[in-house]
């Protein structure tokens, strides 16, 4: 019966993510569909520039996730009056990230030079980056505000602010990239325009119910003067979370550009099967933060036990899905694959979609093995083991990943299934790894509500 109860428990917190992560592929998937519409080009150059995107952003938005860690911890110890505290420090910190990105606008032609790819490539790419680095502020503080709600359990108005998020973007990219209405043609852009006004809607709205609701006001929500105390211990255990985000985002940036330099119908079919990708890893990323939140929950009420029980129930759960997706992969790719024929040219996606078909495999194989990041790593990040989480990723991500590529790449000319073939040794290692490290129980000593008293005074 107890065994019930907390399932019970894992899908009431992570269905409202699921649907909410599946809105959000959807958003993606529908907003690149529209894009390769739209011509090839734009297609090659929109992954790259949105993963550089993510990257730059990577360290403010893994730093601010980590609030649903301590809000989750509070909730559990039942000292409520911190949770809103720590919501402001994150919020702050996205103060920070925004700042920093504008500095980024102006140097983004400088940084995309580098990498030489094609010309009308390279000015897409750069106007799409720039666009994004607009909107960064709105995704970084969101992000915290996001965490009051999610470490408290409370997961449906994340889910119901994801959906009017995803209806607005995806109207405004059908105004904006193809000129309809009253509004001009405008492409790439206009999809970089429709994301960035989404976003500070989506802002504006998490706003409302955090500091505008009077239930709220017992968790601390109007207390929002800077904290130093508090912000110094978001940054102890939030930065080596958000470095461990920023490795992982930057290790795929640095594949995709070096994929770019193979020619634009790598690049594309590369895009074209992380985009399908998205469709399995993003509701799986619904049930980590489920089993991440319960892990936190349950070490502050000093029941690590039960932490254990609802970390291997997710894993179940998610394994027997993406084993579900990875075969659909294979026996049905054409499926997922002509949603991205383009209208324009239709001759030169004949060739990107038999090289995808063969992507997609290595997808499949890899993503059953990446079930152990997503619900491991999420298991230790809600214990707050962040650091070992980040060394683990810098390690491997130089020394099995990126320095055989680059190696293979540049001196030995090796092909696209080489590199995807590093891709999914790389994938399969980390997940063993984080496995092992949960298994062994290192994660249960680890206190950081005991660090995060205040000292007397």
């Amino acid at each position: 019966m107890l065994e019930k109860k907390y399932l019970k428990e894992l899908i009431k917190i992570s269905f409202p993510l699921i649907i909410s992560s599946s809105i959000w592929t959807v958003q993606h998937f529908v907003d690149r569909m529209f894009i390769s519409w739209y011509s090839v080009k734009s297609l090659a150059a929109v992954l790259p520039a949105s993963f550089l995107n993510l990257t730059t952003t990577s360290i403010f938005i893994g730093t601010t996730a980590f609030v649903s860690t301590f809000v989750s911890q509070y909730y559990g110890a039942k000292t409520y009056e911190k949770i809103g505290k720590i919501v402001w420090q994150g919020i702050y910190f996205g103060i920070i990230g925004g700042i920093f990105h504008i500095f980024l606008f102006y140097l983004s032609p400088y940084i995309f030079e580098i990498f030489k790819h094609e010309s009308e490539v390279l000015n897409y790419e750069v106007t799409y980056f720039q666009i994004l680095c607009l909107g960064s502020f709105p995704v970084i503080a969101s992000n915290s505000l996001s965490s009051f709600f999610s470490g408290r359990g409370r997961t449906v108005p994340i889910l119901i602010i994801s959906i009017i998020q995803t209806i607005l973007n995806l109207v405004f990219d059908y105004l904006l990239i193809f000129g309809k209405w009253i509004f001009p043609e405008m492409g790439i852009k206009g999809a970089g325009i429709a994301t960035v006004l989404s976003q500070y809607i989506s802002l504006f709205i998490y706003f409302l119910l955090f500091f505008l609701n009077k239930k709220n006001e017992i968790y601390g929500v109007k207390d929002f003067k800077f904290d130093s105390y508090l912000f110094k211990n978001l940054i102890r255990f939030g930065v080596p979370n958000g470095i461990f985000f920023f490795i992982d985002i930057s290790v795929w940036s640095i594949f995709l550009l070096i994929i770019g330099k193979m020619g634009v119908i790598s690049l594309s079919s590369t895009n074209i099967a992380f985009n399908i990708n998205t469709v399995a890893f993003m509701p799986m990323l619904g049930i980590g933060t489920g089993v991440s939140v319960l892990v936190g929950q349950y070490i502050g009420k000093g029941k690590q036990e039960i932490s254990e029980k609802i970390t291997y129930m997710g894993f179940l759960i998610t394994f027997i899905y993406m084993v579900l997706v990875a075969l659909s992969y294979v026996i049905f790719p054409d499926f997922y694959i002509n949603f991205f024929k383009p209208k324009i040219f239709p001759e030169n996606f004949l060739e990107m979609r038999n090289l995808t078909r063969v992507l997609l495999k290595f997808v499949a194989f890899y993503s059953v093995f990446d079930t152990c990041n997503v619900i491991f790593i999420s298991a230790l990040k809600g214990a707050g083991d962040t650091k070992f989480i980040m060394k683990v990723f810098l390690f491997n991500s130089i020394f099995i990943f990126l320095l055989p590529l680059y190696l293979l790449t540049f001196f030995f000319s090796s092909n696209i299934f080489i590199a995807w073939i590093l891709a999914s040794v790389y994938v399969i290692f980390d997940g063993l790894i984080f496995f092992f490290r949960f298994f062994k129980g290192k994660w249960k000593q680890i206190k950081i509500i005991e660090v995060l008293q205040y000292p007397m005074i």
